[in-house]
């Protein structure tokens, strides 16, 4: 199918990045003639017509003699080689036309900034018959400089020139005219079929070829006056990858038919190339005239504009492969573009044994007959030349009915085998996910699973085939095994009575579903799976369990001279004396404790001690408790306290003289004895007559003689 492409390439200005001055707006030109014979004289009447073409953007620069254009034009008249004959004409405004730009490539789009004007010089000379040919030369610079074809293109010109060969003076001959003009822009990797024929009135032979564009002018001398006269030279191309006659390479090599003036051939690389079109007209086997075209071709990466793409598809890609899954019901979306350049949309189904089914709405909704494979089509365009095609390749497989089974003891509580047992005829299974309804998962095809905790389990098996379907199936498993061993913590007590003991039942797999009857040995019983039980009583217990499982599953166990209690302690002491004084504060305790393994004293706030029988000195008076923690070798405990009385003493001696001589020797008088806890102190000595001479509340001050310890001796 043939695609509707659009350009892509930004078209250079031809005379981007060059002085003003130098007005590289040219892209091309040729020169024509037609004569007419003065009846009754030796000369001929030329009209001469020259075609330049230009850049509509080029810089500003307009044509030769044009309001705005960059010089007067000339154009120069040669007679032979010499130029003793020179003449030359002045160019008038010429006839301005906008060139249409549209390829005949109808899948071809130009962009709105590729513009290309004509203009027209016309001007009529009378010429004698001579036996030399005459040259019409017009020069001018410069070329783009972003040429790729030839070198240092932005510092040289074009000429345009023809000859009046002498046979075709003598005949009065008229040149060929190009037919069209060529192709403004043409696509990289695109196959070339541009018309670059002329046609003769005359009738005469034409032969076509590339020759070399000629140089002429210079960025140093843009517009030569006079213009240089024959022979002219050619570019220079860059070789080795391009010349006069390969002038845009391609593969297979951009050619130009000899014949029919048809280029045909893929040009491969991006950029712009000046080609050089030659029409030699033959008459009766002798060359009469030769014309040349120089014409600047902008090869360009182009992309399709009308794309067939449908949701779901790879952009560039021509084939949309769909599986489904059951469902035979497909709802296309049309992202085909550009949508406006697309006239119309053809949608096939191939449905085998019946009619096609064909749709013409850009968007669809199709429901095939069921499980099969399915070729169709959409197509952009359909009819056009400028149209894509995007091939569907449908499969829709049968439903998936997985199958699963499943082997395990059902009282031991030992590992469950599953085994799929999904069978498909279309396809294969390609991925296994299981969910064990615990948590646990696998992607094995047969797995094994240990469960932990009993139940009816929902199991859940996803399969998914080949092409990418996938279904699931839940089947229950009913696991009720009894433990494989009963452990219980703790696995031993000794204690005191009252002990309450929690049994912590570690045994699985059991839950609140199962039937516990657990015996204590005292005849107490629970049915909890991990009960506290408190003994009362001393002595040696056997525990025992018995586990029922939902399905009846039976396992028991038991645990002889399991607990051990003992009887209470009982806390008792003696001590002597029964009472103490601060004189006499030492006192001695006897532990009469039964079952005591550890004791500890408190001897009110003074002090304590963990010695089984202590003695103790109270280091002040009062009604002082005693306490005494006992414990047993179980780590029972047992308390008693019992109250002790240190009585307090005092004592009081005064001396019956002393000396106050300042002699050092008994020169104070103060009482002496055990003052400790002494209350109410108040000590007076009077004279004889009675008077307080000293007086004192403490009874460690002392007096010295003196009145109240200052005055005059007494």
């Amino acid at each position: 199918m043939k695609n509707l492409y659009q350009l892509t390439f930004l078209f250079a200005s031809m005379f981007f990045g060059l002085p003003f001055s130098q007005a590289a707006h040219i892209v091309g030109g040729e020169m024509t003639y037609v004569c007419e014979p003065n009846p009754g004289s030796n000369e001929n009447l030329y009209t001469i017509t020259m075609k330049v073409y230009r850049d509509c953007f080029g810089g500003g620069a307009d044509f030769d003699s044009a309001p705005g254009g960059f010089t007067v034009g000339t154009v120069s008249i040669y007679q032979g080689n010499s130029i003793i004959e020179f003449d030359k004409v002045f160019l008038d405004e010429p006839v301005e036309t906008l060139i249409n730009t549209e390829s005949s490539n109808p899948c071809l789009i130009i962009p709105p900034n590729v513009c290309i004007e004509e203009g027209v010089y016309t001007f009529q000379v009378s010429l004698p018959v001579v036996n030399e040919s005459y040259y019409f030369v017009y020069q001018r610079c410069c070329r783009n400089n972003t040429i790729s074809n030839i070198t240092n293109p932005g510092t040289i010109g074009s000429t345009y020139t023809v000859e009046l060969t002498p046979l075709a003076q003598s005949v009065c001959n008229s040149s060929p005219v190009f037919t069209n003009l060529p192709e403004t822009v043409i696509c990289v990797n695109e196959e070339l079929n541009i018309d670059a024929s002329a046609v003769d009135a005359e009738g005469d032979q034409l032969v076509y070829s590339f020759c070399s564009p000629l140089n002429g002018g210079t960025n140093m001398n843009v517009a030569p006056d006079p213009d240089s006269p024959p022979p002219h030279d050619g570019v220079q191309f860059v070789l080795p990858n391009y010349s006069a006659l390969n002038p845009l390479g391609g593969n297979p090599q951009v050619t130009l038919d000899a014949f029919t003036g048809l280029m045909t051939g893929i040009p491969t690389e991006q950029g712009q190339f000046v080609v050089g079109i030659c029409v030699e007209e033959y008459r009766n086997g002798e060359l009469l005239s030769t014309i040349q075209r120089d014409y600047q071709f902008n090869v360009a990466f182009c992309e399709p504009t009308v794309t067939a793409q449908i949701e779901g598809g790879v952009n560039g890609e021509n084939e949309l492969v769909i599986q489904s899954c059951v469902d035979s019901t497909f709802s296309f979306v049309n992202e085909s573009t550009d949508v406006q350049f697309i006239q119309s949309y053809l949608w096939t189904f191939e449905i085998p044994g019946n009619q096609p089914l064909s749709f013409d709405t850009r968007d669809i909704t199709v429901t095939l007959p069921g499980p099969g494979n399915y070729s169709g089509e959409m197509i952009v365009n359909p009819g056009f030349d400028c149209s894509d095609t995007v091939d569907l390749d449908i499969t829709i497989t049968p439903p998936i009915n997985p199958e699963f089974t499943f082997d395990y003891d059902t009282c031991v509580a030992g590992p469950v085998d599953f085994m799929d047992l999904t069978s498909l005829t279309n396809s294969t299974i390609t991925d296994w996910d299981w969910a064990f309804g615990d948590g646990g998962i696998s992607d094995e095809i047969n797995p094994t699973h240990q469960y932990e905790d009993p139940g009816v389990i929902p199991v859940t098996l996803t399969v998914t085939d080949s092409i990418g379907c996938t279904e699931a199936v839940t089947e229950e498993v009913t696991w009720f095994p009894v433990p494989p061993l009963i452990i219980v913590e703790p696995s031993t007590f000794i204690g005191c009575p009252p002990s309450e003991i929690e049994f912590i039942n570690l045994s699985t797999p059991i839950d609140d579903t199962y039937d516990i009857v657990w015996t204590f040995g005292d005849g107490g019983q629970d049915t909890s799976i991990s009960p506290i039980y408190t003994f009362n009583t001393p002595g040696i217990f056997d525990v025992g369990i018995e586990i029922t499982s939902p399905i009846g599953c039976f396992t028991s166990r038991d645990f002889p001279n399991w607990i051990e209690i003992d009887s209470l302690p009982i806390a008792d002491f003696t001590f002597t004396p029964e009472s103490a004084t601060n004189f006499e504060p030492e006192v001695q305790f006897t532990d009469q404790s039964i079952r005591a393994a550890a004791w500890e004293w408190t001897f009110g706030a003074f002090g304590s001690t963990i010695l089984q029988n202590p003695t103790y000195v109270f280091p002040d008076t009062g009604y002082i408790p005693i306490q005494l923690v006992i414990t047993h070798r179980f780590g029972c405990l047992d308390t008693l306290i019992q109250y002790i009385d240190v009585e307090p003493k005092v004592t009081y001696f005064l001396p019956n003289a002393f000396t106050p001589n300042e002699d050092g020797t008994n020169e104070f008088f103060r009482g002496g004895g055990f003052f400790r806890g002494i209350q109410n102190f108040n000590m007076k000595i009077m004279n004889r007559w009675g008077g307080v001479v000293f007086e004192t509340r403490d009874p460690m001050e002392s007096w010295n003689g003196r009145e109240d310890n200052f005055g005059r001796m007494s």
